[in-house]
């Protein structure tokens, strides 16, 4: 193998930048000429490929986002997609992949390793829905964005003696929801595994008023329910003044946490290692404390669980 290619795809997640380095300079460091695709599979397709050099990672450990940007591509589900990128691949003199994503990252990259091409994919999510791996890359990062928006919050829910309503992202995971909220102190944490139970979170507000508690943060994954709706619902049964406050996109932006830089920093160098031995079909997980390879095939055809000791932990601690 002479030269391998790296791409991220879907959502970005800060560390990104972080894998990228290392991946690179870990291929240039074992003799590797690498080419960055960007804009994902799209960019594949469509030729998108530059000569990354030690430079071209230069000052990037500490940036968020990714410097090859990403996008969706709809034409890559389709066989003819998938074809026009192995001859773009081919073309470039292309000989093994690195794909950073999530969920849908890894379908494309199996897809490609179907048709004999080698691949490997490194965890790149916020959502940390990645089964066998404990955590993913950008997850550390959100987490702490999470709790330092909760912590800012809860002053201002405190002066004016307030419910706060903060919608997180987690559109089919509670994970960010779950970990910031019990990092945080929330009264109550809604994810999408468990059904809402509206009359918990009622009482959970009246318990805390009747003891004299002179705010309420409930953290709300948007996949759970309207927060606009909830927020409504939610007024009319306690009668508590309670806002909204949606974090969106600023969950995804911003220097990824060291945590995340030493496991992007990890696994992009194991990615190449990988490569060179000879291994495709692979995704570099992480489990306590070590990295190791795992089927593709075996991360996609499960369904990553939340972990309920810690969501009854969260429970007990907001009484």
């Amino acid at each position: 193998m002479r030269r391998i290619g790296v791409l991220t795809s879907g959502g970005d997640a800060p560390g990104m930048n972080a894998a990228i380095r290392a991946a690179v300079r870990t291929a240039i460091y074992n003799g590797l000429e690498v080419s960055g695709i960007r804009h994902g599979y799209q960019g594949m397709i469509e030729g998108v490929y530059e000569d990354m050099t030690l430079r071209s990672v230069a000052d990037i450990i500490q940036r968020g986002g990714t410097i090859l940007q990403t996008a969706r591509c709809l034409e890559f589900i389709e066989e003819s997609g998938r074809k026009k990128g192995m001859d773009q691949l081919r073309w470039h003199g292309v000989e093994g992949l690195i794909a950073i994503g999530g969920d849908g990252t890894f379908r494309g990259a199996l897809d490609l390793e179907k048709m004999g091409f080698p691949v490997i994919g490194i965890p790149g999510t916020i959502d940390n829905d990645i089964p066998c791996t404990s955590t993913t890359i950008g997850f550390d990062t959100v987490v702490n964005t999470v709790v330092d928006a909760i912590n800012k919050i809860r002053d201002t829910a405190t002066s004016h003696e307030r419910a706060f309503v903060i919608e997180v992202m987690g559109r089919h995971s509670g994970f960010i929801a779950l970990a910031a909220g019990l990092a945080g102190g929330a009264e109550s944490i809604l994810i999408p595994e468990l059904p809402l139970v509206m009359d918990e979170v009622v009482e959970n507000i009246k318990r805390g008023v009747a003891r004299g508690k002179r705010h309420s943060i409930i953290i709300l994954a948007e996949g759970v329910a309207d927060g606009r709706e909830f927020v409504k619902d939610l007024v009319e049964q306690t009668g508590v003044d309670t806002r909204l406050s949606v974090l969106g996109y600023i969950q995804r932006g911003g220097s990824p946490s060291a945590q995340d830089r030493v496991l992007a920093s990890r696994m992009g160098a194991a990615a190449v290692t990988y490569l060179i031995q000879g291994k495709s079909g692979k995704m570099v997980a992480y489990e306590d404390g070590r990295l190791k390879d795992v089927d593709l095939s075996l991360a996609l055809s499960q369904k990553k669980s939340i972990d309920m000791e810690q969501y009854e932990l969260a429970k007990i601690l907001s009484m």
